[in-house]
Order: structure tokens, then sequence, then C-alpha cells
């Protein structure tokens, strides 16, 4: 967003372009704004309380339906008993005896008073509970009422096929909300009868406190609105100009664009083949998994880990799989994880943030917004002091120093509007990202390939659009949803914040396709409650091996799929074969298939949010044509996962997946203790200050890990030249989620005037860098832990060790040499 000072002073025509630039954003704003908060009033003040009201009613006539379902369970016994006596002694029916026998047990007026309490209770229709539902909601009507003529007036919204009746009948609410329907009741020819589902007739059309045939004004308008409610979540109705509820169709490469770029997308995702030798190369794979799986359950016998279960009496057959015990922790893994842990030096956040930037110069990423080459004094200073505000969560008083220009209310501010953003702090956090995988302690920790996304979960106590209820996790308050991915050398590589708890396979695409920095992730894993067929889909054709852990393996359907004409059919999968039941529609995916390939080129290329597409495709249940298109496809891949998850002998997979996860909360625990001011609330009402300042929180954490890990590596690297013994499979299962060390409380020291110096290596004689920082009361020197070359890891650091003779605990000390304190 530009200045209105540096408009001012642009040239034509590049003012007027700006102008309108701005414009624009500002209208996409609006009303991405304005639809944000009719989402919330919908789902939040309408639909919840409403539900609950039903749900209370129908609890509070519970009793007497009990009572009347009592009387009429004796009444009926009684009748079945003598109607199956006189049908097995052939006799004539005898109404009046038959009514005598019921009468013994159950007075006659009782049973037609427990029928009419039924009746009254049980309405005919199905979907009563529904029904009764949007009888509560039809009384919500004043509640809505200020957002009728804005939806029904603006020309911001559009509709889809799908949706074009629906917006035409939101067309009308306006007028219909300014009828005096006490003097000119609405009919039925007036309104649009087929908007109205089964579930909202009896409130709109039979309501008994209007005139006969009349129509409930009030039911009909919130009726329509909850139909909008939704297609606007399907995107059959959508804004224009919006960022945020637009039309994904508009967005998706096509014509000229899409050919244009066809070619390189699809070479990048490795689907240049077409159609059906594409596919013929998935069933070979699943055909081979299916095999190789009967084969190892044969071979296991009865050490199998996995079984085939058929329920007794018939059914569907599924695997039963043991549960994974925890991996024991050896002596010498104990041995080192505390003789480590007890080397890392104490220090305080800032200097710690001080040393990691003297390390990758990861805050020279934050550049002014203007793009102007900065001659700002203090500005490392001033960046820190907002990180550590802003990540511990504390506001910016425990940073000022009235004292130091670098560190005035004034200047933090201006920094803060003027250096810190989406696009600074991602920088920043692609540097850190890049110097973990440098090193070697995170290289035995993996290669980045394998990430896990999840979300922590933060309440929010001040008025915002921006959040969403959970009573699970933010009690009677509200909340949003940080979801981060992180790799396995336990580096941030990417987040984004959502309103709420949703579903978080309906965002953890999006997350993984805009990540900060690294190398693109081959196989992610998310936790239970993640996952869909389509989502699979989506994730196979953009080149990634989705990994959920499901919560019950047992309920997961497996699939198969016939091998493509030319090739012989797959046999029989022996005891595999009742459990692979499931035959994937290969024809629905190659009739379907360019059009899926102009959706993950969109995808790949940021051209529309994956968020949008699952929403649109899966319709509430009822997925369109492409959807179920993505659904089949991805239910090969699907398959392939359950398979390695339930593999007979080897449980491999299953852990890989479990320590990724396990990493996630480790981290989500630490990102806990740097965000500890406030009780650990968010307290930004607009949704870019949430994001701002939980980037900057990943961007700390971040820093923290690295640190973390440099001196975890040179703990390892001086323990061996000391002559221990270290195993390299110890060494991958250390940690950098520690925290003790690090103090994250208390006043806030910030260096004010640094300067360098260098000392010599002793170990190769080359050159090591080291600062000296002067702050309010002391001056501290550390030695920053790099290599000689930078990469390579140096056995001689600045700080060193002296380990107790008996090797138990280590008894740290600074360095006489280099002034480490």
């Amino acid at each position: 967003m530009s200045k209105a000072q540096t408009i001012e002073r642009a040239p034509e025509p590049r003012r007027t372009a700006l102008l309108t630039a701005v414009v624009r954003q500002l209208e996409a704003q609006a009303v991405d704004d304005a639809l944000d908060l009719f989402a919330v009033l919908m789902a939040n003040r309408l639909i919840s309380p409403a539900r609950r009201a039903s749900e209370r009613e129908r609890l509070a006539m519970l009793p007497q339906l009990e009572k009347a379902a009592r009387i009429l369970a004796k009444a009926s016994k009684i009748l079945t008993e003598e109607l199956d006596l006189v049908a097995e002694h052939d006799a004539d029916l005898d109404v009046a005896a038959l009514w005598a026998a019921v009468e013994e047990a159950v007075p006659r007026t009782a049973v037609a008073g427990a029928m009419a309490t039924v009746e009254a209770l049980v309405p005919e229709d199905d979907g009563s509970a529904e029904a009764a539902m949007r009888e509560k909601l039809a009384l919500r009507y004043n509640t809505v009422r200020p957002f009728l003529a804005l939806l029904g007036e603006s020309d911001a919204l559009g509709a889809a096929p799908a949706g074009r009746r629906l917006l035409k009948a939101v067309r009308r609410l306006p007028a219909l909300s300014r009828r005096r329907v006490k003097d000119r009741p609405l009919l039925p020819r007036e309104v649009d009868a087929e908007l109205v589902p089964a579930m909202w007739k009896r409130p709109v059309f039979s309501n008994t406190k209007l005139p006969q045939g009349a129509v409930d004004r009030d039911a009909y308008v919130v009726c329509v609105l909850e139909q909008l409610h939704r297609a606007l979540n399907r995107r059959d109705v959508f804004a224009a100009p919006s960022n945020r509820w637009a039309d994904p169709r508009a967005r998706l490469l096509d014509g000229p664009r899409w050919e244009a770029m066809r070619a390189d997308v699809l070479a990048g995702l490795s689907l240049t083949e077409d159609a059906a030798e594409h596919l013929a190369q998935l069933t070979r794979g699943l055909d081979a998994a299916w095999r190789q799986m009967a084969d190892r359950l044969a071979e296991a016998g009865d050490d199998a880990k996995v079984e085939v279960v058929v329920p007794e009496g018939g059914g569907r057959a599924r695997l039963s799989v043991d549960k994974i015990g925890a991996v024991g922790e050896p002596e010498s893994l104990t041995w080192l994880k505390t003789t480590t842990e007890a080397m890392l030096p104490r220090i305080d956040l800032p200097d710690l943030l001080f040393e990691v930037h003297s390390w990758t110069g990861f805050l020279d990423s934050f550049g002014h917004v203007s793009d102007r080459r900065t001659r700002m004094e203090g500005l490392l200073v001033s960046l820190v002091a907002l990180l550590v505000s802003q990540s511990c969560n504390i506001g910016l008083t425990p940073v000022i120093d009235p004292e130091s220009k670098a560190l005035t209310r004034s200047r933090l501010s201006h920094v803060d509007q003027n250096y810190v953003r989406a696009d600074t702090l991602a920088a920043a956090n692609a540097a850190l990202i890049a110097a973990q995988s440098r090193i070697e302690l995170a290289q035995m920790w993996g290669g980045g390939l394998l990430a896990s996304v999840d979300g922590l979960r933060f309440v929010v106590p001040v008025k915002s659009i921006n959040t969403g209820p959970s009573p699970k996790y933010y009690g009677y308050k509200r909340g949003v949803t940080w979801l981060n991915a992180v790799n396995d050398q336990v580096a941030g590589i990417g987040a984004m914040v959502v309103r709420g708890t949703p579903r978080d396979s309906l965002y953890t695409l999006d997350t993984l396709l805009n990540l900060d920095g690294g190398v693109k992730p081959e196989m992610v894993a998310t936790d239970n409650a993640s996952y869909s067929d389509m989502a699979f889909g989506l994730y196979k054709m953009l080149g990634f091996r989705f990994a959920p852990r499901f919560r019950d393996l047992a309920d997961q359907r497996f699939w198969r799929a016939d091998l493509t004409d030319g090739e012989e059919p797959a046999a029989g999968y022996g005891p595999l074969e009742d459990v692979a039941c499931n035959k994937v529609n290969l024809e629905r995916i190659a009739t379907h298939w360019p059009a899926m390939l102009r959706v993950a080129g969109s995808l790949i290329t940021n051209q529309v949010r994956a968020y949008d597409l699952l929403r649109m495709f899966g319709r509430e249940g009822h997925p369109t044509p492409l959807g179920a298109a993505f659904a089949e496809y991805g239910r090969i891949d699907k398959t392939m996962h359950l398979l390695a998850l339930v593999d007979p002998m080897d449980d491999t997979y299953r852990r890989l997946m479990n320590r990724q996860l396990t990493v996630q909360e480790s981290r989500h625990r630490l990102a806990r203790a740097i965000c500890h001011g406030g009780r650990g609330q968010i307290r930004q009402a607009y949704r870019e200050g949430q994001e701002d300042q939980l980037a900057a929180l990943g961007l700390v954490l971040n820093a923290v890990v690295l640190w973390n890990t440099r001196y975890l590596d040179a703990a390892v690297a001086q323990l061996r030249a000391a002559g221990h013994d270290i195993k390299d499979e110890d060494v991958a299962r250390l940690s950098p989620l520690k925290d003790r060390h690090i103090n994250f409380l208390g006043r806030y020291l910030f260096n004010t005037r640094p300067a360098r110096r260098t000392a010599a290596c002793a170990h190769c004689a080359t050159r090591t860098q080291s600062s000296t920082w002067t702050t309010k009361n002391r001056t501290r020197t550390r030695g920053l832990s790099l290599a000689c070359d930078a990469e390579s890891a140096c056995p001689r650091r600045s700080v060193s060790w002296r380990i107790a003779p008996s090797g138990d605990v280590p008894s740290a000390h600074c360095s006489p040499t280099t002034g480490a304190d």
C-alpha cells in the first residue's frame, strides 16, 4: 500500500495508476471485511444460537417423549403377542378382546394421550430436528436486517450458474425488508419456493400466527441468507473485487496463458505423460503394493503386526493394526542428552538474536517499505527490540528505553510501520532456514524432504472478525489458529493464520504452496481429521506424499484399480481380497484429466487458493464432477499410504510420521514458552496485526532453534574431541527444542555500540569472528560458534567446556582466552 506522500510526489501517469491501485485494493479489503462479518454473523450469531436453543427445547421434551414411548411400547408388545396367537391358531380377530388385553396393562386413554404426545413431538417429516432449529433461526430476523441493503443492493456480488437464482432472490431482500407485512401479507407467488428446502417449508409456509396461505417474510429472508452463506462458502456466489471471496474459476489458468506455461509447469510437476500412461504407472504401483502386502503378511505369519478381521455375521472386512510402542532410550543417549543440554551456555533472548544475526545477517532482510537504502543508526537494535516485543507478547513498554534513541517509542513505532511486514519477515526467515540446513547436526536429522503441518491455537480476547469460537480450545472466548509447517531439520518453513479451528486439510496445502524457504518437502505428515480423498488427489498432483495420521485405521476404506488395457489383469490378493473390495473409477479420472492439470498448474503458480477450490469442489459432501475426479485420483495415493502404515513387518513408516509430528508438538511447546506475555493471548484485533505478530514469533522461534542447533553441534564436536565415543544414532535423536538456558523474562538489554574483533582458531589457525556488546550496565563478549570456514564443524569454539572426570555431568566454564561470559 503506497503512502499518500508517495502518490502525491509521483509523476503522471504513474500517480493515477498508483491511486487507482490503492482505491481498488481498499475496495477489495472493504468487501472482504463485510463478507467476513456476514459469515461470522451467520455462523455465530444465528446458526449456533438457534441450534443450541432447539437442542435445549428438545431435551426439555425428552421426559414427555420417554413416558409416551414406554406406554406405547407396553401396548405394542401386548398387541404383537395377541396378533401372533391369532395367527398361530388361525382364529378370528376379536377387536374387543384385543382392547381388553391391552387395557389390562395400559388404559386406552393413556394410549391415546401417548400417541398425541409422539405426534406433537416427533413430526412425520424427516429431519424434524433441523426443521425445529430453522424455526428458532427465523426468530433472529432483526439480527440480519441491517445487512439486507448491503447484500441486496451491492454490485460486488456475482454468481456462477449454480448461484444465479439465489442471487436474484438476494436482490429482492431489501424490498421485502421494507414491506409492511402486517398490512399486506406476503403471498407464495411473490417468493421463490424452489429456494426453500424441506427443513424450511414449515417455518416459511406454515406459520399458524399468519393468515391462511401467507408466507412468513422473516423466515423466508433468513432462509435465503442461510442459502447465501452456504453458496458463498462454495463460491457459487462470489465477490469482485475481493481477495478472500473471489471466484476461483476466474483465476484458473486458461486459454493462451495456460498454453504458454503449460509445458514448464507440467515438467516441474513431473506430469508430462498423457493420462493413460500416467494412470498405468499408478495402477501398476498400486497393484505391486497390494501384492507386496499380501506376501509380507504371509511371511510374517503369527508375528504379523496386522491381521484381517471379518465381523461375525458378515460385514466389511477391516485391518486390525497393533499399536506401536515407544522406542527405548539407551543409556548412551540419556547421557548425551543430559551432557549436551548442560553444556549449552545461558543467554538472554536479545543476545541470542544479535548472535544469530552475526552468523546469518537475517536482520538485513528488513528493508524500508519504499525500497530506499536506510541510514538510520541503531536499526538492528530497534528490530531486535520489536521482535522480542512481538514474539514474547509483552508490548513495547518493557523494551522502551528513553535514554537510547533506538529504543524510544517513536523510533520503535516508525520501524514497526516501515520495516516489519509480511515480505521482510518471510525473507528473514528464509535466511534462517538456509543457515539451519547447512549445519551437520541438522543434516543428520533429515534432508528437509519430510515436513509436518499442524495448528497452534491462540485465544483472542478482543473483538475481531478474524476469530472463531471453539469451546474446546478457547472456552467462552474466540481465537485463531496459527497453522505452521516444520521440516525434519526442525525449521519452520511456512505459516498462515486462520480463523477459529477449521479443518486443517482446507489450509495445509496453501501453507505448503507459500513457503518462506527451504527445499520443497516430498512427504507431509498431519494429525487426525486433516484428510479427505480430494485432498489426497490435490497433494499427489502437486508432488507431495500426503501422510495424515488416522484416528482409527479400521474405519478406512482401501482401494484397488484394474490394470490398463493390454496388460494382464490383477490376480487376487490372497487374505487381503476382502479388504481390497473398493475399485477406483479410472475412466472418471481420464475424462477430467485436462481440467485437473489446469487446476494443478493454477495452484502451483499461486493463481488461486487451494482452500477455495476444496470448498468449491466439495460442495458440503456432494462433490462436483471435477471434485469427484480428484477424489478418485486421491484414492490411489491414499491406499498406498494406508498400506505403508499397516506394513505387517516394518513400522518404520509409521514411526517416521509420528516422530515428525512429535517434533511439531515440541516446537509448539517452545513457542508457548516464548509467547508468555498476556497469558499467551493474542490481542491484535486485525488480521494483518495477527499475521505479523505470529510471523515474528515464528522468526524468533527459528532463531532459537538455529542457536541451539549450532551449540549442540559444537558440544558434540567437543565431546568427540575429548575422546568420548558418540554414536551417530544417538546424535540424530538430539533435539534443539530446549529453552531452560534461555532467558525470555525480566528486563531486556540491547547492545547499543556493536564492535567486532577477530580471534585465532587454535584448531586450524584460521580466523573466527566474535563480538563485543556494550549494554546499559555491563560489557560482554561472546564467540560466535562459527566454524573456521562457516560450513564445517570446528571442535575448538570460542566457548569451551570441561567434562567431569566421571563423564556423567559436564562442568561448563568460560574459555579464558575468549572472555565469553
